[in-house]
């Protein structure tokens, strides 16, 4: 068996959890709330209105993390290698490429950025939202892997940056 079959046999096996309502309802919400990064954009906002002594680190993980998403759309644009066709998708998507997800870049990049930070909770929610674009049929686990790959190395690359720490 071959990646690329894997690839199929995983995101069908995936999107047919969908069809229970309210794993799709959930899905859909985590997917909505993750597109073009606005969860994380909101969470670091929100972070650094309410952590006064650290809002520079918030707001450089938060630029780490639009950063990381503008990369990936970039990355998407080279490869542009097609959403799942063999499946029917739960929700519309802003553009028809699917590697790296995107949903997952950003998602990857607030959890290592915010958790060094402290705030752990974002892990299992960017797990989530990088599972629920699997669910809703709109990326191959590829994608999402690559994604998650390329916004937790971006966020670890910014790390001393976001931390004002040294800048070479």
């Amino acid at each position: 068996m071959d990646d690329l079959d894997m690839d199929h046999r995983i995101v069908t096996a995936l999107r047919a959890c969908g069809t229970d309502p309210r794993v799709a309802g959930a899905a859909r919400a985590l997917s909505w709330a993750g597109e073009h990064g606005a969860l994380w954009l909101a969470a670091g906002l929100a972070g650094a209105a309410v952590d006064g002594p650290r809002r520079g680190a918030w707001l450089r993980g938060t630029a780490l993390t639009a950063g990381a998403h503008v990369v990936s759309m970039g990355v998407k644009r080279v490869v542009r290698r097609p959403r799942p066709a063999h499946i029917v998708p739960l929700v519309r998507t802003a553009g028809r490429h699917s590697f790296p997800s995107s949903h997952a870049t950003s998602a990857a990049a607030a959890a290592v950025a915010f958790g060094a930070l402290g705030v752990h909770a974002v892990r299992p929610l960017a797990a989530a939202v990088c599972v629920s674009r699997l669910v809703v049929g709109v990326h191959y686990p590829s994608d999402v892997a690559a994604g998650a790959a390329l916004g937790a190395l971006t966020a670890r690359l910014g790390a001393d940056w976001m931390r004002g720490g040294p800048r070479d």
